[in-house]
């Protein structure tokens, strides 16, 4: 504690003798003008322009995104197929149908992702029918029906 309040008093010291070397010295009079300091003038500016490569100033230095692929990703490959789906049970109530499909609870107008190797494709529930669920990608409707074991 002792070491504390020394180095707390050497500091508050030293910060009064630093800050009354600086200020001016008090003339005495209290209604004299206080004298005003002159501003800070910049030497340099700092300035940002964006440059023709079009990199991002928020990315690290050095770093380069991945090439864009050409075409788009969402339409490579071949077209899904009804059998990386699986449809185990289908409830059709009067006011909600209900689909499990690959293991989960699905009603009409839900959107879920499929992932196929390395591709997400997104997939929405079009309609549940008795025996069959459609299913939608983009322009591509895939009819799968239901699987008894």
């Amino acid at each position: 504690m002792k070491k504390f309040t020394c180095t707390l008093f050497l500091v508050t010291a030293l910060l009064r003798y630093a800050g009354a070397a600086d200020a001016p010295e008090p003339t005495g009079d209290k209604d004299a003008p206080v004298t005003e300091v002159a501003p800070i003038e910049l030497k340099t500016k700092s300035s940002f322009v964006i440059d023709e490569s079009g990199r991002n100033p928020f990315w690290p230095i050095g770093w380069k995104p991945a090439p864009k692929k050409s075409g788009n990703a969402e339409h490579a490959g071949s077209e899904i197929r009804d059998t990386a789906f699986l449809v185990s049970s289908i409830t059709l109530d009067a006011g909600a149908r209900y689909a499990i499909i690959n293991g989960k609870v699905m009603n009409e107008g839900q959107v879920f992702g499929l992932q196929m190797g390395n591709q997400t494709y997104s997939i929405t529930v079009k309609s549940i029918q008795d025996g069959q669920v459609i299913l939608q990608r983009r322009d591509q409707e895939i009819v799968v029906p239901l699987r008894r074991r």
